[in-house]
């Protein structure tokens, strides 16, 4: 990770800016950063992260003590790029968006963004969404669509937007005449899988990457039952008015300018077709 922003150039690009600090950061310096961020100069950002979530951040074989994944390396790609120290942070996911809303760490990546999530916190959206089910090996349950999940158990994170869409589904299922859809929710994907390998679920929906991930290392365990690309953008997310936000958006353009997150997502089995341009969404 790289070392904080030097203050005395932070001060002297400070002086020499002027009005050109409100114009959009041509490359990678941290004199610029600093010079339209004054406010970050000398600050160690902490990025919230779950372990636990492969491919995105996960403990490393080689090291137990180090997490690596798309996260890590996305948000290192973009630190370096504006010159800040950064650590990670661990946490369960289901508590890393509360602790970026009241400031215990300063930004976590890979959340689905939502109007309702905007009223406490800016999003930088880098990606769309992948999701589908995993199923048992041989898939018992016989889930090919969304439609089969009816009258099935469905494991979902606790506090995701799958677990939301189960509810949802869950209410379609029994307007048509059919069996509702039993929630059982894991506070960590780990829990999840086993829910499904053990046969307490029927199906875990979650994100496709994940999913993929899991069929590929554990294939006499799992396999995928469907799978579909939505329109629901992803992103890093701040406390609203964290001026670390916009300094994330006008890194990540440059980042994605040099093909660096594709080639992040190709290194850890995520289709490079998922990336979408950066916006900095506020509401």
């Amino acid at each position: 990770m790289k070392p904080s922003l030097l203050l005395a150039a932070a001060l002297g690009a400070f002086c020499l800016a002027g009005a050109a600090s409100a114009q959009d950061i041509a490359s990678c310096d941290p004199a610029a950063f600093a010079a339209k961020y004054p406010a970050l100069v000398g600050k160690k950002i902490k990025m919230g992260a779950d372990p636990s979530t492969p491919p995105y951040a996960m403990i490393d074989p080689k090291d137990n003590d180090k997490i690596i994944g798309s996260d890590i390396e996305l948000a290192g790609a973009v630190f370096d790029c504006m010159g800040l120290d950064w650590e990670v942070a661990p946490g369960s996911w289901p508590g890393l968006f509360p602790a970026v809303v009241s400031g215990q760490v300063d930004v976590m990546f890979y959340l689905y963004y939502n109007a309702k999530r905007a009223e406490q916190g800016d999003f930088v959206t880098y990606m769309r969404a992948g999701s589908g089910a995993i199923v048992a090996k041989g898939n018992p349950s016989g889930i090919a669509s969304q439609d089969d999940l009816c009258g099935k158990t469905l494991s979902a994170g606790l506090g995701t937007v799958e677990e939301k869409q189960a509810a949802k589904w869950s209410e379609e299922c029994t307007a048509a005449g059919k069996k509702e859809i039993t929630v059982m929710t894991s506070t960590d994907v780990a829990s999840g899988f086993r829910l499904v390998a053990s046969g307490r679920a029927d199906a875990m929906v979650t994100d496709l990457p994940l999913i993929n991930m899991m069929v590929q290392r554990q294939p006499d365990a799992f396999d995928i039952g469907y799978t579909k690309v939505t329109d629901w953008a992803i992103g890093a997310a701040v406390a609203n008015g964290n001026p670390l936000g916009e300094a994330i958006y006008d890194a990540l353009k440059l980042v994605q300018a040099e093909g660096k997150e594709a080639e992040i997502f190709a290194k850890y089995g995520i289709d490079p077709a998922l990336v979408i341009p950066t916006e900095y969404k506020t509401e």
